[in-house]
């Protein structure tokens, strides 16, 4: 008998008790801009051995069931109109808001896929470090909205793989979204900014008060 109540007490017990629920390893962050620019790590740059082919790209993609390498993927999934997908994921159609210079293109051979932090800048401010695998990866980031940007192919080339104190977009009016999608990026990759760079990157958020960073951390 006093088993039984026992045990009938401990099971009331347990109801009463709070689910717990274990928090995500990578929980994604959200602040404001000119705080996301003092987290930062900040360090030299440099570019020695840097060699374009260390960052394997375009691979199979999120999905490789679907045929379509990372850079299809991210293009349909940034298509405003969404082109028709033919055999061997050729893209047809489709409409893009570059917004960057705020144009729209109706081809998708008209646009690039932008790593929004170059490959070239992601190498001087920590990559060179990574194993292959992991600059694959980066490479071919489809785990946050800002890693990679379908834009029109002028624009992107007239960036390169300068960072945010040499190049913004020619569009004003994107500048605090760009700036905040740059610093998430290198956030969320552990990267580090040189002070020429966070200077810059702070100047621009002064004048962007209602501008967050949502960011996190990748695998």
């Amino acid at each position: 008998m006093l088993k039984t109540v026992l045990r009938g007490l401990a099971a009331a017990s347990l109801a009463v008790l709070p689910l717990t629920v274990p928090t995500p390893a990578h929980a994604a962050e959200t602040l404001p801009l000119t705080e996301a620019v003092t987290r930062l790590p900040v360090g030299t740059e440099s570019r020695d051995g840097y060699d374009r082919d260390a960052f394997r790209h375009w691979n199979a993609g999120a999905t490789p069931s679907d045929g379509c390498n990372t850079r299809a993927e991210v293009l349909i999934a940034e298509a405003v109109e969404p082109p028709t997908i033919g055999p061997g994921c050729r893209l047809t159609g489709g409409r893009w808001w570059s917004y960057y210079d705020q144009v729209w293109v109706t081809s998708a051979s008209g646009l690039d896929l932008d790593h929004m932090v170059p490959l070239a800048e992601s190498w001087d401010s920590g990559a060179s470090a990574w194993t292959a695998q992991r600059r694959e990866a980066y490479a071919n980031d489809q785990g946050a909205d800002a890693s990679l940007a379908a834009v029109t192919a002028r624009s992107n080339r007239s960036k390169a793989d300068q960072d945010p104190a040499e190049w913004l977009p020619p569009a004003a009016g994107v500048h605090c979204r760009y700036v905040a999608e740059w610093v998430a990026t290198k956030l969320r990759w552990s990267l580090t900014a040189d002070e020429t760079e966070v200077a810059a990157l702070r100047e621009v958020a002064a004048g962007c008060p209602d501008q967050t960073v949502t960011y996190e951390p990748a695998a």
